[in-house]
């Protein structure tokens, strides 16, 4: 069997990242790049997709699904109500599902989990019921297991989440105003028991004052690292 490569990270700003996983595939969390100001232009190119996870349908976690679908093929996952949508949008490779429900994947397994958010999606001018809104749990080809928490407050499930899946990697917003802010992502890490946390959903606009030197300054000394990333830069 050949060796795997470590799992790798690209932030694309906001709450945008390609991983390419241990076995190669490449998948992308809500995409938003085309018009997202954090993301540079030399990385605005997405390149080849193999799968998309979207947790809700607000316009800066889905404003390029349709596109980049259509431009890579790459299979869609969404809460039902917006897989819905995106297949009224021409998307025949959807798949729509509940928080508990589990996925199997290009060899990953995928579990919808619940978020504390909102969610709609604004057509012709009109906001559109979208679902819950939601969060993800990947397992990849190497046993590594990862929480996506989409755009959230925290919640006393968090803990299920972390006793459940053993996640050793959580992707948290801090940005504070719509999601959590650094305050509440410490608590979150805590519960989880992860052992690193990708900051996420800040930076982006003023009003998203959440900072990971904050978070850095409020999580468990010596046990949780933060990975802060810069747009456009990939870490493994």
């Amino acid at each position: 069997m050949p060796r795997m490569a470590k799992l790798s990270i690209t932030w694309l700003g906001h709450s945008t990242f390609v991983l390419r996983t241990p076995a190669g595939k490449r998948v992308i969390f809500d995409p938003w790049v085309s018009t997202n100001p954090a993301c540079p232009e030399s990385a605005k190119k997405v390149g080849e997709l193999d799968l998309m996870l979207v947790t809700h349908g607000h316009f800066d976690h889905t404003a390029d699904v349709v596109s980049l679908a259509r431009a890579t093929d790459a299979q869609v996952v969404a809460p039902y109500e917006l897989s819905v949508f995106f297949q009224n949008k021409g998307l025949k490779n959807v798949v729509g599902m509940n928080p508990g429900g589990t996925l199997k994947a290009h060899g990953l397994s995928i579990t919808m989990v619940p978020a504390m958010h909102s969610s709609s999606i604004e057509d012709d001018g009109k906001l559109i019921y979208a679902g819950l809104a939601t969060g993800y749990v990947v397992t990849f080809e190497d046993g590594l297991t990862a929480y996506y928490a989409g755009d959230t407050s925290v919640f006393s499930d968090m803990k299920l989440i972390g006793e459940m899946y053993r996640p050793s990697v959580a992707f948290l917003p801090i940005g504070d105003l719509f999601t959590m802010g650094p305050e509440q992502a410490a608590v979150a890490a805590d519960m989880l028991g992860v052992r690193q946390i990708v900051p996420m959903h800040y930076g982006t606009f003023p009003l998203l004052t959440g900072t990971p030197a904050r978070l850095r300054e409020l999580v468990t000394p010596n046990a949780i690292d933060v990975l802060e990333l810069k747009p456009g830069e990939t870490s493994e």
